[in-house]
């Protein structure tokens, strides 16, 4: 899935560059991508922008996030971390954070892989349209050779 979705940042610069849906269906499977792995990503991305049309909702700055026992699980230490820092250096909104946290929590397997929450964090401002400041922007770049985002 996360392959689809790094072919879909580094190739369409908003979501609404993107073809339809069905027509996107078909461009990911002409250049290789599995049915299912194309099915999983489109469902995934479909729930992130319909939840980052509520992202300007905004929760107090003030309130304290108490993480599940399920949600430390799934996310693991060096995720957990990566996010506390985005929302700590004002990166990520509470209810960005939430989002993130929503669809980390929609991928299988735990604790979800850094790299893997990074390019969820990216997807989220590809969603809204926006770019994160270029320092951090350079933290969220996946180093993987063959998710190269750049």
């Amino acid at each position: 899935m996360f392959d689809v979705l790094v072919y879909l940042y580094e190739h369409y610069w908003r979501p609404d560059a993107c073809p339809e849906t069905g027509m996107l269906a078909r461009k990911l499977s002409a250049v290789g991508f599995e049915a299912e792995e194309i099915s999983e990503a489109l469902t995934w991305l479909n729930t992130l922008q319909e939840m980052s049309l509520e992202a300007t909702l905004e929760q107090s700055a003030d309130a304290v996030r108490v993480f599940s026992t399920t949600e430390l699980d799934h996310l693991g230490a060096r995720a957990l971390g990566f996010l506390q820092f985005l929302v700590a250096a004002r990166v990520l909104t509470p209810r960005q954070r939430e989002i993130v946290l929503d669809r980390v929590m929609a991928v299988a397997g735990e604790p979800v892989d850094l790299e893997d929450l990074k390019i969820i964090v990216l997807m989220l401002f590809w969603s809204l349209g926006t770019e994160p400041d270029a320092l951090i922007l350079d933290e969220l770049f996946v180093e993987d050779e063959e998710r190269l985002i750049h």
